[in-house]
Formats: C-alpha cells, sequence, structure tokens
C-alpha cells in the first residue's frame, strides 16, 4: 500500500496496513530553517520542496501542508483587512515602521463613509523565522464592521489559477509518497478574531450578540471564495484552524454560541467530499463531544500537559469512538526536541497503543517541528511508530 493510499482508507474510515506516520514540519521558518539556513525564507516553494524530501528521507508518509505562498493576501489566514489590493472606494496607504526585530505595516483605509486603521506587524523571532500577527486590528466598532462588508476588496481574479498551478505542482513532486494538504482559511470564529479584538470577542456574544452574528457572518463570507479556489484545486485535506475559541469557553458556551457558525463552514469546506482537519492546538477534553456535531471529518492533535490537557490519549479514543479521525501523537517540545531517544520511542509506542486500535488514527507529533530538536529524535520517533504501527 502507498503512502497516499494509506492515508485515504483513513479517511474513507477503512483500515489500511498500518497507522500513517508523518511530520508537521512549518513552511518557514522553525525547523525547515535549522536544515537549511541558507535559503532565502521567502522562497516558499524551495522550502516546502525541502519538507517533502526531509519526510521521505526519514521513511515516513508525506504530509505537506501548504501556507505560505498559497494564502496571499496573508490577511485571510493571519489576520487584518486586504490591504493588499486597491479598489474603487478602497484607498490604502501603508508605512512601514521598524523597531529592532518587529517590522509594522501600518495601514489606513480610506473609503466613502469613514476610516479604517490597522497594523500588521512580522516578528523576526530568530534569523529566518517570524511571527505575524495583525497588531491592530481594523474593525473596533459596527460601523468599522459595517465599513468593511461594504468596501473591503474580495479574492483576486487570478488566484484560483495560481493556487491551482501550486497544489498540482506539488501533487506532481509528492505521487504516490503522500498527500498535499493546504492551511485553508480559520474557522468564523478564528476568522473573526483576526479582524477584532480578542478580549472583547470572548464576550461580544454575551454584551452584544447582534454585533456578533454580523461579525462572525462577515468572518466567513469573506473567505468562501478562497476556501471554493482551494478545494477546486485539488487538495487531498483541508487544514482549518480553531483554536481561538479552544476549550477554555466551555462545551456550553462553545455549542450555543462558537459551534452553528463553524458547522455552517465546515458544511461548506467539505461539501465536495474534500475532509476537512479541524485544528485546535489547546485545551479540547471539553469539546470532544462538540466536535462530533460539528461533522468535521479529522480532529487534531489532541495535545498532552503541557502543551494541551489530553493526557490519557486512549481515553479520548473511547470517547470520540470512531465519530471522527485522530490525527495525534507525541509533544514535539518537551519529548521530540528536549528528550532522548529513549523517552521518544517510549512516548511513541504509548501513543500508538493508544491510537492505533480499530483504526482512525494518523500518527503526528502534536504541532510544528521546532528548532533545535534532533533529527535522530524524529528518526527515533518515525521508526518506532513504522514498527508498532502494522495492523
Amino acid at each position: 500500500m502507498t503512502s497516499r493510499e494509506r492515508f485515504l482508507k483513513v479517511f474513507q474510515g477503512e483500515l489500511p496496513d498500518r497507522v500513517p506516520t508523518t511530520l508537521f514540519i512549518a513552511d518557514q521558518g522553525h525547523f525547515i530553517n535549522q536544515l537549511h539556513p541558507s535559503i532565502d525564507p521567502f522562497d516558499f516553494e524551495a522550502l516546502q520542496m525541502k519538507i517533502v524530501e526531509f519526510q521521505k528521507e526519514m521513511g515516513c508518509d508525506v504530509f505537506l501542508r501548504l501556507l505560505y505562498g498559497l494564502n496571499d493576501p496573508l490577511s485571510i489566514h493571519t489576520g487584518g483587512a486586504n490591504v493588499s489590493r486597491q479598489a474603487e472606494n478602497w484607498e490604502v496607504k501603508t508605512e512601514t515602521i521598524k523597531n529592532g526585530t518587529v517590522t509594522i505595516e501600518r495601514s489606513r483605509i480610506k473609503t466613502p463613509e469613514g476610516t479604517l486603521t490597522q497594523d500588521y506587524s512580522r516578528n523576526e523571532v530568530r534569523p529566518g523565522t517570524f511571527l505575524y500577527a495583525c497588531t491592530d486590528k481594523p474593525v473596533k466598532n459596527e460601523k468599522d464592521l459595517d465599513i468593511l462588508m461594504k468596501y473591503e476588496p474580495g479574492m483576486p481574479p487570478d488566484w484560483p489559477a495560481k493556487t491551482r498551478a501550486m497544489v498540482q505542482k506539488f501533487r506532481s513532486v509528492i505521487g504516490e509518497d503522500g498527500i498535499i494538504g493546504s492551511w485553508t482559511p480559520h474557522g468564523p470564529f478564528n476568522n473573526a478574531s483576526l479582524l477584532f479584538r480578542h478580549d472583547d470577542l470572548y464576550s461580544l456574544f454575551l454584551t452584544d450578540y447582534p454585533f456578533y452574528e454580523k461579525l462572525m457572518n462577515y468572518a466567513m463570507d469573506r473567505i468562501l471564495d478562497y476556501t471554493r479556489a482551494i478545494d477546486e484545486a485539488g487538495v487531498d485535506v483541508h487544514c482549518v484552524g480553531g483554536n481561538v475559541a479552544g476549550g477554555f469557553l466551555g462545551k456550553k458556551m462553545w455549542d450555543e454560541y462558537i459551534l452553528p457558525f463553524e458547522k455552517k463552514y465546515m458544511d461548506f469546506v467539505q461539501r465536495n467530499g474534500t475532509p476537512a482537519m479541524y485544528h485546535n492546538c489547546g485545551e479540547v477534553l471539553n469539546l470532544v463531544e462538540s466536535y462530533k456535531k460539528l461533522g468535521v471529518r479529522i480532529v487534531e492533535p489532541f495535545s498532552p500537559p503541557p502543551l494541551g490537557d489530553a493526557a490519557d490519549l486512549a481515553a479520548v479514543k473511547a470517547q470520540v469512538n470512531g465519530a471522527y479521525i485522530m490525527l495525534s501523537g507525541i509533544d514535539q517540545v518537551n519529548v521530540i526536541q528536549k528528550g532522548a531517544k529513549d523517552d521518544v520511542k517510549r512516548a511513541t509506542e504509548k501513543a500508538m497503543r493508544a491510537g492505533k486500535p480499530g483504526g482512525g488514527f494518523i500518527m503526528q507529533p502534536v504541532d510544528f517541528l521546532e528548532y533545535g530538536t534532533p533529527v535522530e529524535n524524529i528518526k527515533a520517533y518515525v521508526d518506532t511508530a513504522l514498527e508498532t504501527g502494522v495492523y
């Protein structure tokens, strides 16, 4: 069975010859910069090619998650209004401010009904590794949202063709050695947090529900064209962020105020049969049952403490009971990056014992590999998973 067939078997709810075993490698900075410090961190294609190459070298099932170069304008994934385009009634003026390792793009967006402002920041936390965020959100109140809804430019006309070309190029490179995924735009709550302050968003559904509903609907509507184009480009799986709400809001709040919008988007994402993988890298135990109602095909990553709260992966799998595929594994920081090889082997064996029985499981470090991760630890993880994952 090829790696691609192995993944697709699991997606279809069938039992493969062994548990798919893969790696999560961010396609800029972090671990890939450790391997290839001389590659321009903005040469995304070269970095993504190296990610495929490294996974093949390790002998695992390739899973490439495209983000950079695909999500352009980057605002649809990391925040802010679309300041990449000028349009009638959407006049953008941006100044660049340098403050040590931080570069701020401060934009003023003039429209017939008012001016929006935002700061978009890029912080080089180490050479070649960047953090991105909209640090001053464009929506401060409902009037700002009304302006955004009326005037923000939509998807560039050439975006679908560029996306298809990129996806198909990597599909030909990966071949039968694995699958290609995309960081498809976030779920509505995550997307709303890219436009409006987190601190206020966490209570907005209680303090001003009509405004909250309008914000959530627009946060979804503004990404649908991009999502449709990514799906039509032929990805094997959509990776969708759902971590901002997390489990700390509690099941009752999540089910009442967040689930309806997330489910509507998940239905759209999966309407043509392409599975979605819902990513919550924080607290998750409160939401195991809620994700059954969400209707998503895959959920990740069920992080163990201290990264998350999934201390007993076997117990979580029993609770999931086949309602969705679990993509999980071992701590990429405290075990793979900082542990000894024997620690890696023991943790991998334990995770495999918990996830393997009955299928519906994909093995992967619970988040992307960090800079400074020993390659020999990664090899120990892959080899142990391959040895113990056979059905």
